[in-house]
């Protein structure tokens, strides 16, 4: 029998679930059910905003509102460029009325819906499935037959669950000239099942938080459960459902219709890590701006959502009111690549994702080490939302002492001392060479700033699964560690740090099983982490 995640870590998924809701903002009370079309058939008018029922795809109501300019009217000889935002996963139609009203006073109609399968929206929840593109397109068709909304000139945007609808939109309904995608995803299946491991914490949280406030499909609680079970029988399964929802299975056609697409996303992303939307990023042909920053899923966003002031909502309505209303205000002419260090407060301009290293550092990770699999050495990814809301605001990341981790449990690789400041920037890559005594296991890698007296914080780290492997034989792993932007300072060292377990992911080192990490001098292994200036490169 293949072996399983332990129960342990999915009790750790649902405990976490009652905190973290709260944190982010999603709702926990159960999602009321849908109201047919005709029991809500006239809007409703309220502080400038009209609450509307929209048919979706398969004749659903999506419950939606509406925010117009000032002065304009249903029959408005005058046409405004047009803003669909579709809602978050588990977040109620009202999630965009400080950012719907900011931007009809700028002069545009905006459409916000409730997502399929959420509150008060009918249907079923089909995580961004076809259903939710149709949906998209037919909110459209409903803004240009009810609103002065002008149809050559059309958005989308959103955050998290809306973010993705959005860029799938792109690449089906060449009306969507303009997006911003915020804490979103490209490819689905690797940001949730990054190094062919489960986010167990990220995905039970989703998982929950959609029967709090949701009606599941029949497919995504079968998803779900071969998922968080880790049935690797259902594996491609799993993964074809996945390319259907990710935008990246679509980059042709997004490239084709030629929108607009600003992405933004922080680096401490505990439900879609940064690395995927670098790679798509790297891959779109048209306008386009890539944002890192700060922060955990969608609190980078969260006070613009609160109608305070906000950069990533700013970026935004710039982005639109340049490829919308054709405004030259120079964010066309800045460099496309925006990054904000962890550890400083401005931004950095790249002239591409491949141009934010400037260089290199290598770690080498030399001998052999051997680990008993199952026990926890204490270094870990962090918890799910509370890690990165404090690496955020307090820029405090999940820290350790390194000369006290056990060696039984962890393998340990320092470098020496630097004699100056190291900025770290883009994905740091470890090369290494392991042998296990069983044909599946699991290893998670940390990279560490260690300071003088031991204490490490956490810079980046990333899950790492094999399975049907031969026992005692051994063969070479290359894995991608999540990018990221850290100062480490100097005096300071890096460390590197291999274990067992991680209550972020799922585990699959069967009872009593080993793992080797060794450095054949053929083949030796390294850690290979990017540097850069720390400085503006723009030009």
């Amino acid at each position: 029998m293949r072996p399983s995640p332990t129960s342990g870590h999915v009790r750790t998924a649902a405990v976490l679930l009652s905190g973290t809701l709260a944190a982010t903002g999603l709702a926990v009370v159960p999602a009321a059910t849908a109201q047919p079309a005709e029991a809500a058939a006239t809007a409703t008018a309220t502080l400038g905003v009209d609450f509307v029922d929209i048919k979706g795809d398969g004749g659903i109501t999506l419950k939606g509102n509406v925010f117009l300019p000032e002065g304009a009217a249903k029959d408005s000889a005058r046409k405004y460029p047009l803003i669909v935002l579709p809602t978050s996963w588990a977040s109620p139609q009202i999630e965009y009325l400080a950012q719907a009203q900011k931007l009809a006073d700028a002069g545009y109609v905006v459409v916000s819906y409730n997502s399929r399968g959420f509150w008060q929206s009918g249907g079923r929840i089909e995580t961004a499935g076809p259903k939710d593109v149709a949906d998209a397109s037919r909110v459209i068709d409903w803004a240009l037959a009810h609103t002065p909304a002008d149809k050559d000139r059309i958005g989308m945007g959103g955050v998290s669950y809306g973010a993705g609808i959005s860029l799938l939109a792109a690449g089906h309904d060449p009306r969507v000239k303009a997006v911003t995608a915020l804490s979103g995803w490209a490819d689905l299946i690797g940001a949730i099942y990054s190094g062919r491991t489960q986010h167990l914490q990220a995905a039970g949280l989703l998982g929950a938080s959609g029967e709090l406030t949701g009606r599941p499909s029949p497919e995504l609680r079968e998803i779900m459960k071969n998922f968080l079970s880790s049935n690797l029988d259902k594996e491609d399964e799993m993964i074809a459902w996945g390319k259907k929802r990710s935008p990246a299975t679509y980059l042709d056609k997004i490239n084709d219709n030629g929108a607009a697409i600003m992405l933004g996303n922080a680096w401490n992303d505990s439900i879609f890590p940064p690395n995927q939307y670098a790679d798509f990023y790297e891959k779109l042909r048209g306008p386009k701006r890539l944002e890192f920053r700060p922060g955990d899923h969608a609190t980078a966003e969260a006070t613009g959502l609160l109608g305070l002031p906000n950069d990533t909502w700013s970026h935004a309505h710039r982005w639109f009111d340049r490829y919308l209303k054709g405004e030259y205000n120079g964010i066309d002419k800045e460099a496309p690549v925006q990054l904000k260090s962890r550890t400083k407060d401005d931004y950095e301009g790249y002239k591409s994702w491949n141009d934010v290293p400037s260089g290199n550092r290598t770690v080498s990770l030399g001998g052999t080490k051997e680990l008993a699999t199952g026990k926890n050495s204490g270094a870990d990814g962090g918890t799910i939302f509370l890690s990165g809301i404090l690496d955020q605001f307090l820029k405090l990341p999940p820290v350790v002492s390194v000369p006290l981790l056990p060696r039984s449990r962890s393998a340990v690789w320092q470098s020496e001392r630097y004699a100056e400041d190291t900025p770290v920037r883009g994905t740091p890559k470890l090369h290494t060479t392991v042998t296990s005594d069983k044909e599946s296991g699991t290893y998670y890698a940390y990279l560490y700033d260690v300071g003088p007296l031991g204490t490490g914080k956490l810079i980046s780290h990333a899950p790492y699964t094999f399975h049907g492997r031969t026992p005692g034989k051994p063969f070479a792993v290359d894995l991608e560690l999540f990018s990221t932007a850290y100062d480490v300072p100097k005096g300071h060292r890096l460390a590197v740090v291999l274990d067992t377990v991680d209550p972020l992911y799922a585990e699959y080192n069967p009872d009593g099983a080993h793992l080797a990490f060794s450095s054949p001098k053929d083949n030796p292994s390294r850690l290979t982490v990017p540097t850069g200036q720390g400085a503006d490169r723009d030009g």
